[in-house]
């Protein structure tokens, strides 16, 4: 009974909660409301406040505008009234010059209406003039001329041709004085250094005792070298030195650098001899690759085909009259090309032209032809120019001259040959005669090689030992010698010296 009456309690005071709770919840909203609206009222009071305060502002701003625009506007027309009032002056200007000028015109026109009426009136006063002298002096016009050239002709024909001649040595006089100012100019700008080349090089040795080991024992070592090179070896009283005696400079400097390795490793015997000398013919053939590249780096000529280079760089071993060959040709290209600067013709073509025109000396002693002859078929091998090659082909006037460049070509290289010391006429035919003397060695069938040594005195000739047999190496040996006295010129005697050697080689594995 308790608890039913604790229940209902219960619930009664929770129906009048629930009462209480919604009137005062009703009560708390209808607070609330009031409070928004008094809040949303002032947000709409400052709204409008902001509202006009921006209207204001914006009808400020747009009255500074509209001033703004009417000062523009004033400046505008200022400026117009300005531009308008200049073009008015300066149309003036043109309008009074243009009066002036066609008063000037009038004027002109004027002057030269006068001027023609004076010529028409010297015209026939000319001709009034000549009427009268045809009447005075009986001849016609024509033959009165004639008469009065004849006369002046006879009277001033010593006269006349005095003057001729003497603008004509005058001329001459001024012609040759300019052409030795641009030589000697030239010559000056281009002298280039030349060593005159002889037929001997001399070795430096550490001391006099490694000459006995260049000797060898009984001489073995000192022959060996002269064979496989073709040089003589002079092994003298002169202090720590050796001279090596050749004609052919590719020889001597074959065989003073294998004699340079031999004293440096200090084993010399004729094997190692042998392997020093092919080691130092494989360096001449770069050496002289090096030689052509610095010969047409120094002339500018960069494009030339790496075979023609090889070729130019023989020339570095070859003399002509006792002068380097390399050496006259790059002189040759740069006096070639400051010539033609001089006078206005082509330098490239003279440059390049000057610089192989001797490069047929190169093979001249393996092919058959002059050097002019075969230096042209090696150009047109490899793709020369034919400017170029009609430039240098008449250098020794073998061929006639076609253009200026070869004018000038040929006057550089005699310009070259021909300063004093330049070359020996002796040396040359010295030279010529040792190697005239290989040359006729070497015509045998069965010679292998032929060295000319000891100044031409001795001719070792090497035969090929399966074709020459001792018996046949006498009998060549007699033939030489008779051919050589038939046909050669030559102070004393010489040696004939017939050589034949047959190795054996064997490996054993």
């Amino acid at each position: 009974m308790n608890q039913i009456i604790l229940l209902a309690l219960g619930v009664f005071a929770l129906a009048i909660g629930s009462v209480l709770g919604y009137y005062a919840r009703q009560s708390i909203a209808k607070r609330n409301w009031k409070t928004i609206e008094a809040k949303l009222q002032k947000r709409i009071t400052r709204a409008k406040d902001d509202s006009e305060q921006i209207l204001i502002e914006a009808k400020e701003k747009a009255n500074n505008l509209v001033d703004e625009a009417k000062q523009k506007e004033d400046q505008r027309r200022t400026a117009l009234l300005k531009t308008e009032q200049l073009l008015l002056k300066r149309e003036n200007v043109l309008d009074q010059r243009a009066s002036g000028f066609e008063q000037k015109q009038k004027e002109f026109q004027d002057k030269v209406e006068k001027l023609k009426a004076v010529k028409e009136s010297l015209e026939s006063l000319k001709a009034e003039a000549l009427e009268n002298l045809e009447r005075v002096s009986g001849l016609p016009r024509d033959r009165a001329r004639a008469e009065l050239l004849e006369n002046l002709e006879k009277e001033y024909q010593k006269e006349i041709l005095e003057k001729l001649r003497k603008l004509e040595m005058e001329g001459q006089e001024k012609f040759e004085r300019k052409a030795k100012e641009i030589l000697s100019t030239v010559v000056q700008k281009f002298a280039l250094s030349q060593v005159q080349e002889i037929t001997t090089t001399t070795v430096s040795l550490p001391n006099e005792d490694i000459k006995g080991r260049i000797i060898g024992k009984e001489g073995r070592n000192i022959r060996a070298l002269e064979s496989l090179t073709g040089v003589e070896l002079v092994v003298d009283d002169t202090p720590e030195a050796v001279v090596i005696s050749g004609f052919d400079p590719i020889r001597r400097q074959v065989a003073k650098s294998a004699l340079e390795k031999l004293i440096q490793d200090g084993r010399i015997q004729p094997a190692r001899i042998e392997e020093k000398v092919e080691e130092a013919q494989r360096e001449i053939v770069a050496q002289i690759k090096e030689a052509g590249e610095a010969a047409v780096y120094d002339v500018g000529l960069v494009t030339l085909d790496p075979k023609l280079i090889q070729l130019l760089g023989r020339l570095r071993f070859r003399t002509s009259y006792g002068q380097n060959v390399l050496l006259h040709s790059i002189e040759v290209a740069h006096l070639a090309s400051a010539l033609a600067n001089e006078i206005g013709a082509n330098s490239f073509v003279c440059k390049k032209a000057g610089l192989l025109h001797d490069i047929g000396k190169a093979v001249d002693q393996q092919v058959e032809g002059s050097h002019t002859d075969i230096g042209i078929r090696i150009l047109e091998k490899f793709g020369a120019e034919p400017e170029v090659i009609t430039a240098m082909k008449s250098h020794h006037e073998e061929y006639p001259y076609e253009t200026l460049e070869s004018v000038l070509v040929q006057a550089a290289d005699q310009i070259s040959g021909a300063r004093p010391g330049a070359r020996k006429d002796t040396l040359e035919n010295y030279l010529k005669r040792l190697g005239d003397l290989e040359g006729l060695a070497l015509s045998f069938s069965g010679v292998e090689k032929a060295w000319a040594l000891q100044a031409g005195r001795e001719i070792r000739v090497f035969v090929k030992p399966e074709e020459i047999d001792d018996l046949q190496a006498r009998k060549l040996a007699k033939e030489v010698a008779n051919r050589i006295q038939e046909e050669l010129k030559y102070p004393g005697e010489i040696k004939v010296n017939v050589i034949r050697e047959s190795r054996v080689i064997e490996y054993a594995k």
